[in-house]
Formats: C-alpha cells, structure tokens, sequence
C-alpha cells in the first residue's frame, strides 16, 4: 500500500477525467471506459489510483488499464529532433488476464499520447469469455476518439486565443495610427468607420467555453478562419494607413 500512496501527492490537483464512455451491460457485468491526461508513467499510475480508491470508492471493479506517454530518452535534451523521445507504455490486468494488452493496443491503433484509459469492469458472476474483451475494447476505442477530439479542440483553443490576442494589438496599432493620419491629413470621417468595421462586434475577449464543451470541432475550426481573415483584414487597414502616412509626411 506504501507504494501505492507514493503517486498521491498533496500538492497536486485530483486527476481529471477527461472522457467517459457509454456503460455496456451483458449478463450482469458491466464495463465502463474514462480516459485521463498522464505525460509519465507516474502520472499514469496517480491516475489510476485515484480513480480506483477515489472515483470508485467502496465499488468493487477491476479496473483495466493502458498508458502511453512520449518521454525524453535518458541523456537526451529534445534539441536533436524527434529522435531524442521514445514512447514508454506498459498496462495493468488488474485480475483480468490479458485485458490490459487488449487497451493497450487500442490506443496504439487509435494513436493515442499521453494518456491513461481505464476500463472497469464490474464482474456479474456469469462469465462471458471472449466477449469481454470485445466490450472493453469497444469502451476504450470510444474513449480514445473522444480524447483525440479533446486534444484537438484544445488546439483550436489555444490558436484561437493567440488569434485574438494578436487581433488586439493589431487593432490597438490601428487606432493609434489612425489618429496620426487624421492630425498629418487635417481628418477624416471614414478612418473612425474603418477602425470600427476592423473591429467588428467588439474587442471584448471572447468566450469559447460552451463551444470548448460541446466538443465542437467544426464551429471551433469556422471561428479560427474567421479570425484568420480579421487579423489579414487589419493588417491591410495597417498597410494603407502607413502609406497614407508616409505621403503626408512626405508633402508636410
């Protein structure tokens, strides 16, 4: 148990769960897959942990599982390129013999990272054969594609957020430049309109959370274009700006 307790740490937040699938029941057992985050074996191993003693408490299941994590190789910086990273993976039975490696290569074929999935089975007294690695195989192939969607909609995230704050500068710069070329020009109506068509419904930062928690991918890859073509809009607004700037200094 010693052991067990040495991947809790304190300091760290709870494991999250990222995914669940949908239970499938036959003949009085059920089986139900999650996924978790884990960039190391250790963490991988906290996970599990924590969602046997935690997540199922007092629930007597055997909880199945697999991890791959893409780790540094031992003396390697990461500055020689993908060479310098192997994949460590390694599963757990948990009493269910061969139920791990049948995880495991499920998240091979699904090409799954840094991750844990964690297939429990509450055994029902019938035995089912091989049928039981077919449902767990199912619930940790639905799991897999709902984590690659979690890591793609983070994605999508991450470059919509650098977008915005990238837009906010631009138009920030516009502004700014927009006064200079009205007090060199002697002023100019279309130039406020410009900054306003520039900056659209607002420069309040956006809130992608329901669009993060709906899981969707083709809203969150229409909103990126979209951004794409503000941030090339204003930089055109910039160009002519500088133009019309420079010509006026030119001629004063």
């Amino acid at each position: 148990m010693s052991n067990l307790y040495s991947y809790v740490r304190v300091d760290r937040p709870a494991p999250k769960c990222l995914a669940t699938s949908q239970e499938i029941r036959d003949r009085g057992s059920a089986f139900v897959g999650s996924v978790y985050r884990a960039s190391t074996p250790e963490e991988a191993k906290a996970a599990i942990f924590h969602h046997r003693n935690v997540v199922h408490a007092g629930k007597k299941a055997y909880e199945i599982s697999a991890w791959r994590c893409m780790m540094l190789k031992h003396g390697k910086s990461g500055l020689g390129g993908p060479d310098d990273f192997e994949v460590q993976a390694g599963y757990d039975d948990d009493g269910e013999q061969w139920g791990g490696s049948k995880v495991s290569r499920v998240m091979q074929r699904e090409g799954v990272l840094d991750a844990v999935v964690i297939v429990s089975r509450w055994f029902g007294g019938t035995l089912l054969g091989p049928a039981r690695f077919t449902h767990i195989e199912t619930c940790a192939s639905e799991v897999c594609r709902t984590f690659k969607r979690v890591e793609e909609m983070d994605e999508c995230i991450s470059t919509l957020t650098r977008l915005d704050d990238m837009l906010a500068s631009l138009r920030q710069e516009l502004s700014d430049l927009t006064q200079n070329t009205e007090s060199a020009t002697g002023g100019s109506t279309s130039a406020s309109d410009e900054i306003h068509n520039a900056e659209g419904r607002g420069s309040r930062q956006p809130d992608y959370t329901a669009v993060q928690r709906d899981l969707d991918i083709t809203k969150a890859k229409r909103l990126v274009g979209a951004r794409e073509s503000a941030v090339k809009n204003v930089k055109s607004l910039l160009s002519k700006k500088r133009t019309t700037l420079a010509s006026a200094e030119a001629e004063g």
